[in-house]
C-alpha cells in the first residue's frame, strides 16, 4: 500500500470512528448524561464545547467564527504540508502523525460547521436530527461534541495546603473526543520521535 493510501485511510478511519460515535451520543443522550464504562473512573459524559480542544474556549460568537475559520486554515496548513511529505517520501511515522493532526481538526470543524444546522438542541433530551424546525444554530456555530470523561483521582487536597487546601482534586479533568485524542496522540508522537522522524530533512 502506498504512503498516501496508508494516509487517506488513517484518516477516513479516524473520521468515520469520530463522526458515528459523536452522531450517537447526540442522538442518544442529552448533556449531562452519563454512561459508565469503567465504574467512575471511566465514562461516556455528554458535553458541548464552543472553543478548542478539550473543552475550553474562546471568546463568545466572534470567538467562535475566529476560531472556525482558523481551524479551516490550519486544516489547509496541514493538508499541504501532508501532501509534500507523501510526495517526497518522508519517514512513514511523520506521514501518520500529521494524518492523524489533520483528521482530527477535520473532525472538529465538522462539528463547527455542520451540527449547528442539521441538530436540535441537547438540553433535556437527546438531540433530533434534522430537524423540522431546523438546528440550533447557523453555519460555523456550532459546538464541538465531547464525550470521553476520566477522572482517574477523584479526591480532595490536603487541608494543610495554604492555597488549594481542602478543595476537590479530579485528574484526568478534561472531557474530549476522538478527534481530539487523534490530534494528542499525531503532536505527542512527533515531540517523542522527533529525531527519527525528522532524520531525512537533515540528510
Amino acid at each position: 500500500m502506498s504512503l498516501r493510501n496508508k494516509s487517506i485511510l488513517l484518516i477516513a478511519a479516524i473520521l468515520i470512528a469520530d463522526q458515528i460515535l459523536k452522531i450517537w451520543v447526540k442522538t442518544h443522550m442529552a448533556i449531562g448524561d452519563e454512561i459508565h464504562l469503567f465504574g467512575n473512573r471511566g465514562m461516556l459524559h455528554f458535553i458541548e464545547n464552543n472553543g478548542m480542544a478539550f473543552g475550553m474556549e474562546m471568546g463568545g460568537k466572534p470567538g467562535k467564527f475566529i476560531l472556525s475559520m482558523f481551524r479551516i486554515v490550519a486544516i489547509f496548513g496541514i493538508g499541504w504540508f501532508l501532501n509534500n511529505l507523501i510526495t517526497k517520501k518522508n519517514n512513514l511515522g511523520l506521514i501518520l502523525a500529521v494524518s492523524a493532526i489533520m483528521a482530527g481538526a477535520i473532525g472538529n470543524i465538522i462539528d463547527s460547521a455542520f451540527y449547528g444546522l442539521i441538530f436540535s438542541e441537547s438540553f433535556n433530551q437527546p438531540a433530533i436530527m434534522f430537524p423540522p424546525g431546523g438546528g440550533y444554530s447557523s453555519f460555523l456555530h456550532g459546538r464541538v461534541v465531547d464525550m470521553f470523561y476520566f477522572p482517574i483521582i477523584n479526591s480532595h487536597w490536603p487541608s494543610w495546603l495554604p492555597i488549594k487546601g481542602g478543595e476537590t482534586l479530579v485528574f484526568f479533568r478534561p472531557v474530549f473526543n476522538i478527534a481530539d485524542s487523534a490530534i494528542t496522540c499525531g503532536v505527542l508522537s512527533i515531540l517523542l520521535f522527533q529525531k527519527k522522524m525528522f532524520s531525512e530533512f537533515s540528510d
